[in-house]
């Protein structure tokens, strides 16, 4: 019986951004879904995105020290080859405890040393990579990995050993498309005979988007305009005081269901989750990228669908020339939104969850 428990177990490491935590919540939805006996643990930091969101989905979670490298000097930066080693050691006692089958790192700092501590005692690694340019803590742990998926053919040339990288899309949420418009609506408390924009900045947020769209409430209150507005929990003080019956001003979306469903257009950042579930569920959107990211690879992301009229592009230095205009010109158009909706379904790999799923199940098999 022991045996039956420890061949079902999957062990997920992956956060500090929604961008590396939801492929992996897609992932271990689907691994449910197909094996409803199966064990699954997150490891994380308390502190991050992961540490709010795992345990309100049901799973196991724990954390450990680590924490990410400053470009400062900093006390944190003496401590952190200590907080590395000691995050080694506990990842390592937390997987000879859980003793996973199959660990799924997804990337962000708290990877490393929760899929180096499951290669050790044993487990298949998988690694998903989201962004165009893979991540520092994909490239250390390649050589551990059994397999790494990625969501963007460009991403195979920063990789060693070709044979282990497999392009199979960026794992999204099954559940982000089982929200009806007048639900998500309803639960926002707002109208079904009125335009509705998303704005999102990501989980910390973004400084120009917020205060662009500050900037245009007035406009968006003039032309009968909704507004779901995500500030991001280092600008939701400073931007609370707009909120009204139509400006709905939040610090961070549990359930982004809702939050898709209710939208005409998007207006975010770039990142490679936003992208995918933009492209699955067929949101109209305005991207723009930011611009403090390596390898410039949110641009890239946005420029991919931009050059297919599946998104419009505006770039971070030109938002408060550009992006009254364009979203105006593209939220009172019915043609083109459709189009634009019609594209970005074009472009999504449905079925990305899935695969890894239906992988990561075939190596835990292999312990019967």
């Amino acid at each position: 019986m022991n045996k039956t428990k420890i061949k079902y177990r999957f062990l997920f490491a992956g956060g500090g951004t929604g961008g590396h935590l939801f492929p992996a919540v897609a992932v271990a939805d689907k691994i449910k879904a197909i094996m409803p006996e199966a064990e699954i643990m997150f490891i994380g930091t308390k502190s991050k995105i992961e540490g709010k969101v795992v345990p309100k989905l049901g799973y196991k979670f724990k954390s450990i020290w680590i924490k990410g490298f400053s470009r400062k000097l900093t006390l944190e930066n003496i401590l952190f080859p200590l907080k590395v080693l000691v995050s080694v050691l506990q990842s390592i006692l937390i997987n000879l405890k859980f003793k996973p089958a199959v660990a799924i790192g997804s990337g962000g700092y708290v990877s490393g040393p929760a899929i180096l501590g499951a290669s050790l005692t044993g487990a298949k690694i998988i690694l998903l990579e989201q962004n165009s340019y893979p991540g520092i803590t994909t490239r250390v742990l390649e050589r551990f990995a059994d397999e790494i998926h990625i969501s963007f053919e460009d991403s195979k040339k920063y990789f060693k050993n070709k044979e282990k990288v497999k392009l199979t899309g960026n794992p999204v949420r099954e559940s982000l498309s089982s929200v009806k418009k007048e639900e998500a609506l309803k639960k926002f408390n707002l109208s079904g005979d009125k335009k509705t924009i998303l704005l999102l900045g990501g989980s910390l947020g973004a400084k120009s988007l917020n205060e662009t769209i500050a900037e245009s409430i007035k406009n968006l209150e003039e032309n009968n305009v909704q507004l779901i507005w995500q500030t991001g929990k280092n600008y939701f003080e400073s931007f609370k005081n707009f909120a009204s019956k139509n400006i709905i001003v939040l610090p961070f979306i549990d359930d982004m269901n809702f939050a898709y469903s209710a939208c005409d257009v998007l207006i975010a950042r770039a990142g490679a989750t936003t992208i995918a579930e933009l492209m699955v569920l067929g949101i109209p959107s305005i991207l723009i990228p930011s611009p403090n990211v390596a390898e410039n690879h949110q641009y890239y992301n946005a420029k991919s669908l931009a050059d297919f009229n599946a998104a419009i592009l505006i770039e971070d230095k030109n938002i408060k020339t550009e992006l009254k205009e364009k979203l105006f010109s593209t939220l009172f158009d019915e043609s083109k939104l459709i189009e634009l909706k019609k594209n970005a379904k074009a472009l999504a790999k449905n079925n990305a969850a899935e695969t890894i799923a239906e992988n990561a199940i075939n190596y835990a098999k292999l312990y019967e």
